[in-house]
């Protein structure tokens, strides 16, 4: 359990960065430090043969700009437009000695590499016995707001958190989003690590060293004790608003963000709960078989001694996501449904 907030790591030099460039400065001094790391997804390199700068934006994003001129085109590859080929060939290269970082554009076309990524990548180590690596990360954009459309923009981090073999990481801000690739590059197993495609321009205090956060320890940016309230990827940031508001009602909560959701510091939660008695879970992503329905229900089936009221999940609703953008404001958990599901419990 971390509060990143008074983490002694950041009391080093820093400097205010968005989540873009924390990734980015996470991914250069990885490739600096060791050579077997390598990138490859679309336009992550890109220019080749064409006039002026011989370099891509970097991704659609814009996360890997300015890698290739660094590291060259033979560590920082442009893939075709095939996501199978990009897992599948990420996935060979993982169990022959490199350490590949692949990028997924956007995580709504995991389908297209689904088969790679879970009856194969996923079951390496134990189909051979623990004597396999697959130093695997695969980065992609989740969530709705950038007015994308359905094919763009869900939350699909409930199932890649299913499959056993997979760590999932979903961080919420620039200072969590450098440590946590660290520690994704250098772990032996395959990682799935969810950007939030809303969240890149957010900027906070970030360490100019490299540092590791640990897989499994949740953050706790706001502390409380009248409400938990867990929050994931950019829900986080929705929560820790509401709790300020609520501060002002008197009513005090304590914001958890889990950081990886697999897998889950579900003792924090647990403790978190034992002290308030209370429980609201936020999440994008939608209802059925989702991250909040999940985290409710290990509080309800561990922590249900500690309960003083019903726990309450805000999600978006079942449905794809709208591409109007007032149906898509909508479609997304905002302050307001946080501050009534909150006073909701209180109330109970």
């Amino acid at each position: 359990m971390t509060n990143y907030s008074n983490d002694p790591k950041i009391a080093g030099k820093s400097s205010l960065k968005t989540i873009r460039e924390a990734i980015n400065d996470a991914l250069r001094a990885e490739m600096r430090r060791d050579p077997t790391v390598i990138v490859l997804g679309e336009e992550v390199s890109g220019g080749a043969g064409c006039p002026g700068e011989d370099d891509a934006y970097g991704g659609v994003f814009g996360v890997t700009k300015g890698l290739m001129p660094e590291f060259g085109r033979e560590r920082v590859i442009d893939t075709p437009i095939s996501e199978a080929a990009i897992i599948g060939a990420a996935a060979g290269a993982a169990n022959n000695g490199l350490r590949p970082v692949a990028e997924l554009m956007f995580f709504d076309f995991i389908g297209v590499s689904f088969d790679q990524i879970f009856n194969q990548t996923a079951k390496f180590r134990y189909m051979f016995g623990g004597k396999s690596k697959t130093p695997l990360v695969i980065r992609a954009t989740v969530g709705g707001g950038w007015r994308a459309g359905a094919q763009h923009s869900s939350m699909l981090h409930s199932i890649v958190t299913h499959i056993a073999g997979l760590k999932v990481v979903m961080p919420s801000n620039a200072y969590d989003a450098k440590g946590l690739m660290v520690q994704a590059i250098r772990d032996d197993d395959p990682i799935i690590f969810l950007e939030h495609k809303t969240m890149y321009d957010n900027t906070c205090e970030v360490p100019d060293e490299q540092y590791a956060i640990p897989f499994g320890e949740a953050a706790f940016p706001r502390h409380g004790t009248d409400v938990t309230i867990v929050a994931i990827s950019n829900m986080v940031t929705r929560a820790i608003e509401a709790a300020d508001i609520l501060a002002k009602e008197g009513i005090s909560c304590e914001v958890i963000d889990p950081r990886t959701v697999s897998p889950l510091d579900d003792e924090a939660i647990l403790e978190s709960v034992e002290v308030t008695g209370r429980l609201v879970v936020v999440d994008e992503g939608n209802p059925r078989c989702g991250l909040a329905s999940d985290i409710a229900g290990i509080v309800a089936e561990k922590g249900f001694h500690s309960l003083i009221a019903p726990i309450r999940t805000v999600t978006a609703p079942h449905t794809p996501v709208p591409f109007a953008p007032e149906l898509e404001d909508a479609y997304i958990p905002s302050v307001e449904k946080i501050l009534a599901a909150v006073r909701e419990v209180i109330g109970g």
